[in-house]
Parts: C-alpha cells; structure tokens; sequence
C-alpha cells in the first residue's frame, strides 16, 4: 500500500474498496510493453475488473475489452467508448439483435450455437469465433478448471469440421488462472497438438486471460517470444484478455473492527465487512488473504484473532491472524489485493451493505466514488 495511503487510512470510509491509481498505472505500462513487443492486442476483461470509473485510465494503454454478459457489453460501450469481445455461453433470442449492435467480435461457444447464429452474425459485419477445449490445464481448483471432464466451456476437436466455415475466424481459448508463460507454452503444445489444422485456417486467435504478466517474478521476456513466434507461426493476429493482471495487487479493502470477543478459548474479532458477501473469492478458491500489518500466519505468543464477517452464516469467517497488538474496537484492518475478482463478486447478503468504492489518486488524494445503501439491497429484490 502507499505510504500516503497508510498515513490517511483512517480518513477512508469502512468498509471501503480503495484503487490506488499509480499502481494500476505501473501495471497497465508493463502490459502495454508486453503487446508492443509482441504484436499482440491486449484488452481488459471486465469479469476480473469492471471499476468503470478506472476506465478512462485503462483506455490510455488498452484498445478494447471483453465482455460475457450484455449488461458488461453495453459497460465497455458506455465506458471504454468501443465495441465489445464478446463470449457468452449460450446467447439468447431475445439479447442476441442487441449483443451484436454492440460487439466487434462474437465467439462462440459450441458448434450448436454457431449453427444457430453465425449466419445473423456474419450478416452484421461482426467477427466470428469459436471457443475450443484444449483438454489441457494446470489450475488445480475444479470450479476455476475450463478442462474438467464433463466442462460446458468450448468444443472439443472432435466436435469441429476439419475446415473451418466461411465467416468463421477465430480460435477461442480460455484454459489458464493467474498462470506463467510457462503454463501457457504448454498450454499451446496441446492446443496445437489437436487444433493445430485449424490455426492456420484461422485470422485471429484469442487466448483468453489468466496471464499474471503483472505478478513479481513473471517472465515477460519469454511471454513476448512465445506469442511473437505463434503468431508468425500461423499468420493470426493474437489477442490476450487478462482479468488479475489488469488490477493486480493495486489496491485494498479497508474494514473496521466491530467487536472482539472469546469463543470457547478462541478470540474472535467480528469486522463490518464480510467474507460471504464482500470476498467470496476468498472461501471459492479458497484463499488466505493478507492483511496489511498482521501475521499471516498465527505466531505463538502473539493475539491471535479468528476474523468474523458481520453476517449470520456461521461459515463467514476466516482464521487465524496474529497481531503486534491486541485489537480493539475501532481498530482498522486493511485488506490488501481486493480490487480484482473481488469487487465483482459482492452481494448484499443478509442486507449487509456493500462497501464504498474510492480511488487514491496519482495526486496522493483521496476521492469517494461511491456508497451504498438500501436501495442497492431493495433493487436486488421484490
């Protein structure tokens, strides 16, 4: 966290979201060098990041984004000021006049769906593609696997043409989580191994997100070669959409301590936030979160705290952090790396309202974009 940040937290809202702007500004200059080098395009996936009010920011560095839903389609119209990547599982009837008004790239995700749409799309003047199933992954969790026996996501080789159909142009694969080029190189292996017949058929292949070409330590010297030499390979143009890499490590949650309390031997402080509601990445994946100033793991003779969401689901907790002092009521504790893949999954369960949203800016100030209240709790409901 910035320093000014750490300095001023506590004239923040609780709970709050706050992006640190120069941060996203550092990742999006490194993922503007990697597609210069390479060739590629590279644009934002707003399932990883939909702060629409970074968008203007975001449109400096990237040219596009893409979208899974039309309500995310008409945010990157509304928003990036461009039409959307689009890729939708099943397209229905009654969207599908609009989605294609307002996509430049349509993928899809069986040969049924292209059957059922691809004339009307070609029609329109939009670029069509196909979703495939390399039957090749390495994310160890089942629910964030698009390989797993049985996936619903892309067409397997046996399920396509030996010759790709006119208007048909694209590849389509989405196979990594916040994964290396080395993943992906192998990846490409098998991609190639079956659907190598049909890259060179293809114009543009999209290789989905899950590159963390902005964690420490990630090669991108060797990412730049990789796409470099495949999309000579095949004569494609390459498009990368990442979703952690956009917002990686550029921002926090800020919480507040509610209550402290003894639980049969145990030392429970309740936050007026929750991990149900707020961070159910956290208990999907699951993941331990960091906290900024705490001990990751508990440390004897240290407090040590078991964190309680503010809800009434008894599985709304996460534990165990150890602390320099004891907490109190009052206390701040900062959640760190909670702008991507988080602030898209909140709800508003039990009524807990959802956090604020604020932005630290370049210029060391702070600026509420906006709270919440009743009526985004009401207006999910009848």
């Amino acid at each position: 966290m910035d320093t000014s940040l750490h300095a001023y937290i506590d004239t923040v809202p609780s709970p709050c979201f706050v992006l640190e702007e120069a941060k996203l500004r550092r990742n999006l200059e490194r993922i503007d060098s990697v597609q210069k080098a390479a060739g590629v395009t590279i644009i934002l996936a707003l399932k990883g990041f939909s702060m629409f009010s970074a968008f203007p920011l975001v449109r400096k560095y990237l040219s596009g984004a893409t979208a899974s839903s039309l309500n995310e389609i008409r945010l990157v119209n509304d928003y990036m000021d461009v039409k959307a990547h689009t890729y939708i599982p099943a397209y229905r009837d009654d969207e599908f006049n609009e989605v294609l008004e307002r996509s430049s790239h349509l993928t899809f995700n069986s040969w049924s769906q292209w059957d059922r749409f691809g004339s009307r799309a070609i029609a329109a003047g939009v670029s069509c593609g196909i979703r495939v199933n390399p039957q090749y992954s390495e994310v160890a969790t089942d629910m964030y696997n698009p390989c797993v026996p049985g996936s619903r996501l892309g067409a397997t080789r046996d399920q396509l043409p030996d010759q790709l159909p006119e208007g048909l142009e694209g590849i389509h694969f989405h196979t990594l989580c916040e994964n290396d080029s080395f993943t992906l190189e192998r990846t490409l292996a098998a991609l190639e191994e079956r659907f190598g017949d049909l890259l060179h058929q293809a114009k543009w292949v999209n290789m989905g997100g899950g590159h963390l070409m902005t964690r420490e330590g990630y090669d991108t010297s060797h990412l730049i070669d990789l796409l470099t030499a495949f999309r000579q390979k095949y004569q494609v143009d390459v498009i990368l959409e990442p979703g952690s890499a956009i917002a990686w490590q550029t921002g926090v949650l800020v919480s507040t301590v509610l209550d402290v309390l003894n639980s049969q031997g145990i030392d429970v402080a309740i936050l007026d936030t929750s991990f149900a509601a707020h961070m159910p990445d956290t208990l999907e994946m699951p993941y331990k979160p960091r906290i900024l100033g705490s001990y990751h793991e508990p440390v004897a003779g240290k407090p040590t705290y078991r964190l309680g969401g503010m809800t009434c689901l008894a599985g709304d907790f996460m534990g165990d952090y150890s602390f320099d002092q004891p907490l109190k009521i009052g206390d701040r504790l900062v959640f760190d790396d909670m702008i991507h893949y988080t602030m898209v999954k909140t709800t508003t369960f039990n009524g807990v309202n959802l956090p604020s949203i604020g932005i630290w800016k370049e210029q060391n100030q702070f600026e509420l974009v906006r709270t919440f209240g009743y009526d985004s709790f009401k207006d999910r409901l009848s």
